[in-house]
């Protein structure tokens, strides 16, 4: 296939990524360069990197659209995505964003259309306090590419799962299993020189290393259950720090939520540590492996990349039992998952919130307080990834879904 050229069409690719759709495509991207053409298009306007021009062209919103609804201003970079993909022999897209793109690619240039799910609307009813009417757009977008396209990439078995309920017409024969991936050497625990500095670049960002730690990493969003961690935190042992890497919130509501049951928190106990902006990889791997356990309390995860990162880093993981995490992490070996009921409405709010705090609470308290069975946990879920999450056998999978597309057109 090395003379197959194939566009990849994203909302985010570096220096913008914001979530783990991002970090997805950059790492594919780099992966799949190694063995056939790739061209990136992506939003936040050109790249200006040398190594980029020739191969990532990034789009900002049609000037006759500045003030419009955002999916709108979305759809507007998708139809200039569209015309430019002329050339390809497939064409990939990565969230709703890109999807319609996709889709008026595949019908414009005669050519097949992958999508990778890394999220689905009709499971994140909250964006409509985002998007407002934007929110019924990007639901069409989605629904109509996922039901047009010739393959579709689920991140999870969970995430498959979720599909096939939500888009009932979609062939379930084009729905392949390609999990997320994660870079092994850039995400791993500091030695030596760079152990120095990162034991100075928690100490500056007000973590005290000698305390045992949970750490948070995501975006305030309604479904990475930050406030349940909160109201778990309150009843975790006084010597445990909270470590929150959260930032990005998707409204000013959620952003008020949040910010006021920290302040809160951090009036009944002391170690909560909220830090807001963007942290580089190597600062970030400095937070992980200053901490004792990562915590994902998700309502909704198709898989989340950030619980390959932290194993990576020899993290322990304790995450809600839902959609792709049971995936990812071994229960009882490389963490503890936690049980969640939860209400069949989109929102996957638990049917029992109290229970779900308790749960929680009682999973990191197991993992705190048992510092070797902790460091036991970490070194499996390193091994972990390394057998299963390499971005090499990610490629590998993703170029033969392209063939089985392709065989098949």
């Amino acid at each position: 296939m090395s003379t197959v050229r194939v566009d990849l069409l994203t909302r985010e690719f570096p220096p913008y990524v914001y979530g783990g759709a991002g970090v997805h495509v950059a790492e594919l991207s780099g992966v799949l360069r190694q063995r056939i053409d790739v061209r990136v298009r992506c939003f936040d306007g050109p790249r200006t990197g040398a190594d980029e021009a020739d191969w990532v062209t990034g789009y900002a919103p049609p000037a006759e659209l500045d003030g419009a609804n955002a999916a709108l201003a979305t759809f507007g970079v998708d139809l200039a995505m569209a015309n430019d993909v002329a050339g390809a022999d497939l064409v990939h897209s990565h969230t709703w964003y890109a999807n319609l793109a996709g889709h008026l690619a595949g019908l414009l240039h005669g050519i097949p259309h992958v999508l990778s799910a890394h999220s689905l609307e009709p499971l994140r009813p909250w964006k409509a306090e985002q998007l407002g009417g934007g929110y019924a757009l990007s639901s069409w977008a989605e629904k109509t590419a996922y039901e047009g396209a010739a393959g579709v990439i689920a991140v999870s078995a969970g995430m498959r799962e979720d599909i096939l309920r939500s888009y009932p017409a979609v062939d379930p024969a084009k729905v392949h299993v390609v999990h997320n991936g994660i870079d092994l050497a850039g995400w791993r625990r500091p030695e030596g020189h760079a152990a120095e500095r990162a034991d100075r670049v928690v100490r500056d960002l007000g973590i005290d290393p000698t305390r045992p730690a949970v750490v948070f990493v995501g975006r305030i969003t309604r479904q990475k259950g930050l406030p349940y961690l909160l109201k778990a935190a309150e009843r975790l042992h006084p010597d445990i720090q909270l470590i929150l890497c959260a930032g990005a919130p998707d409204t000013p509501e959620i952003a008020a939520e949040v910010s006021g049951a920290v302040a809160e928190l951090s009036t009944r106990r002391t170690g909560v540590v909220w830090i807001e902006q963007m942290l580089s990889r190597a600062d970030l791997v400095a937070v992980l492996a200053a901490s004792t356990v990562f915590v994902c309390p998700s309502v909704y995860e198709p898989l989340g990349i950030v619980n390959l990162e932290a194993m990576a880093v020899g993290l322990p993981v304790v995450g809600s039992a839902t959609g792709g995490i049971p995936e990812v992490i071994d229960d009882g070996v490389t963490g503890l998952l936690v049980p969640i009921d939860q209400v069949q409405d989109g929102t996957g709010t638990p049917t029992d919130p109290e229970q779900f705090v308790a749960d929680l609470v009682e999973a990191l308290e197991a993992v705190v307080g048992d510092p070797a069975r902790a460091r036991a946990m970490g070194l499996a879920a390193r091994t972990r990834v390394e057998d299963h999450f390499a971005w090499d056998a990610i490629g590998d999978r993703t170029i033969e879904v392209y063939r089985s597309v392709l065989d098949a057109g």
